[in-house]
């Protein structure tokens, strides 16, 4: 019976070093907290609050940019995204293959997605130039006929911009299905062959099952990563012609540019019913 009241006497030295880290850990983590309070919950806060009032969302649903700024957004990620994920599978099938040339061009296949967005954007730009830009110049020495304006179009500015948007983001996710399809055990693919089995029906029974859940959840996190996508958009059109071809990520711009803060907020508090569904199913894909 004393040795059984001897023994949490016995233990609480042994439970002060872990309390002590305990400590400590906790007011490490203090520092982390101030700045995610002061950088993310305080610039999110406020601007929720400037976007507390309902004239806000009244004037912006007056305005007709908006409406169509929400079509091109849907537009946007429907035919962008949607494109952008088929090239990335077919793709990583393709850098699959262990030919020296293959591995050379996956090489040069990185380098849109690992240069900085400004320079090549622009770029592309003044390429699309009408006056002076090398693609009308190469149409008028070809044909002896001016090229088009290019960007004076909305429904060509905002191709361009969907167009952008696929080169510079296609590598990453190209990455993330071949890293998926290394995870298929060679095993399955070499008795598909040998009972038969076309490219196609190797495809449609081996890798799709395996890389279904990791296409669609890549899928999903591009479409929100696109809503915030600004530089596709702003750096190629600026928005123009007249306002549309912005998006909900470029439309903010443009309302701060004209001083209308309070309209600038609401425009983005408007993209959280597309957001949040997608944060939501991604996260119960995650979960299981």
């Amino acid at each position: 019976m004393s040795q059984a009241a001897a023994l949490p006497i016995e233990d609480a030295p042994a439970n002060r070093p872990s309390r002590s880290w305990e400590f400590w850990g906790r007011v490490m983590v203090v520092p982390y907290l101030l700045i995610f309070a002061i950088f993310v919950v305080y610039p999110v806060g406020y601007g929720l609050w400037l976007a507390r009032h309902p004239e806000s969302y009244v004037k912006l649903f007056a305005d007709p940019i908006f409406f169509r700024t929400a079509i091109n957004t849907v537009v946007f990620l429907v035919v962008a995204i949607n494109i952008k994920m088929v090239i990335a599978m077919v793709l990583s099938g393709f850098f699959m293959q262990t030919r020296w040339w293959i591995k050379a061009m996956s090489v040069l296949f990185i380098i849109p997605w690992a240069v900085p967005s400004i320079p090549t954007i622009l770029s592309v730009r003044f390429m699309l130039n009408p006056e002076w830009g090398v693609i009308n110049t190469l149409i008028y020495k070809l044909t002896g006929l001016d090229g088009p304006n290019w960007l004076n179009d909305p429904t060509l500015a905002l191709s361009f911009s969907m167009l952008m948007h696929v080169w510079k983001s296609l590598p990453f996710w190209t990455l993330i299905l071949i890293a998926g399809r290394m995870s298929i055990p060679a095993e399955q693919y070499e008795a598909a062959s040998v009972d038969g089995a076309t490219t196609w029906q190797k495809f449609k029974f081996i890798t799709w099952p395996s890389m279904r859940t990791l296409y669609l959840t890549s899928t999903i996190l591009s479409m929100i990563w696109t809503l915030g996508d600004f530089n596709s958009v702003y750096l190629l059109t600026g928005g123009g012609p007249a306002d549309l071809t912005h998006v909900l990520a470029t439309l903010g711009i443009r309302y701060l540019r004209l001083d209308q803060v309070d309209l600038a907020m609401a425009s983005i508090v408007v993209a959280l019913p597309l957001v949040l569904p997608l944060v939501y199913f991604m996260m119960k894909r995650l979960s299981k």
